[in-house]
C-alpha cells in the first residue's frame, strides 16, 4: 500500500511539474502590454491584443457581453469573448486606426 501511494504522489508530482512548464509557456508568448483573449461562437481561437483596448467603448462592450456569458469562470482558462470572429475583427481594426 505504501509503494502505491509513493508511486501515486510521484505521478501527480510530475504532471504539476509539466503542467507548470506548459502554463510557464502560454503566459511568456503574450508580449508585454498585450492580452490574449478567446474569441468565436463555437469554436474558440486565440488573439494578442494590446492592452490599450479595454480603454475603449467597443472593445468593453465586448467585454460586458463576455461578463453576461460566462461571469468571471471562462471555459478556456482565458478571457473568452463569445461573439462571431467578423464582429471582433470589425472594433479591433476600428481601434487600430484610432
Amino acid at each position: 500500500m505504501g509503494i502505491r501511494l509513493l508511486s501515486m504522489i510521484s505521478s501527480v508530482k510530475q504532471f504539476n511539474k509539466v503542467h507548470s512548464v506548459v502554463t510557464r509557456k502560454q503566459i511568456s508568448d503574450v508580449p508585454k502590454g498585450h492580452l490574449a483573449v478567446y474569441v468565436g461562437e463555437t469554436e474558440k481561437k486565440r488573439f494578442v491584443v494590446p492592452i490599450k483596448y479595454v480603454n475603449h467603448a467597443s472593445f468593453q462592450e465586448l467585454l460586458r457581453i463576455a461578463e453576461e456569458e460566462f461571469g468571471y469562470q471562462h471555459p478556456m482558462g482565458g478571457l473568452t469573448i463569445p461573439c462571431n470572429e467578423e464582429a471582433f475583427f470589425h472594433v479591433t481594426s476600428r481601434l487600430n486606426k484610432a
